[in-house]
């Protein structure tokens, strides 16, 4: 994977990187959204927001150990909807692509001849 990401870089497709944030982004919204608006007032209704207060001093450690815990509930959650279904689909993606095809169709006559007098102007060559 890293020597794919390294080809993409060394290649130069700024394009194709700007398209990848911009999408990212969007996603990132609809992420958001799908958070906000489906997961969290599930999470809600099942076990409450986790609320933990733990002041130490002048900070509020609380507040940390809340955002942990939620990262970690969230992320969960988007693991078993988005990302397992998505592997699960990309691994049938590439088993059908590895299953044989249908065979390639036969050459044309002219394109036969043609590869013939190339093989023919080689070998004289």
């Amino acid at each position: 994977m890293l020597k794919e990401f390294r080809e993409f870089i060394l290649k130069g497709n700024a394009i194709d990187l700007a398209v990848g944030v911009l999408i990212g982004a969007a996603f990132g919204d609809v992420v958001k959204a799908f958070t906000t608006g489906i997961i969290n007032p599930l999470i809600n209704a099942v076990g409450g927001k986790p609320d933990v207060s733990l002041k130490l001093w002048i900070f509020d450690l609380g507040v940390v150990i809340n955002s942990a815990l939620s990262l970690i509930i969230v992320g969960a959650i988007l693991f078993f909807i988005f990302i397992k279904p998505m592997n699960n689909l990309k691994k049938r993606m590439e088993k059908k692509a590895e299953e044989p095809g249908a065979p390639e169709p036969e050459l044309p006559a002219d394109v036969k001849l043609l590869a013939e007098i190339r093989d023919l102007l080689k070998n004289k060559a």
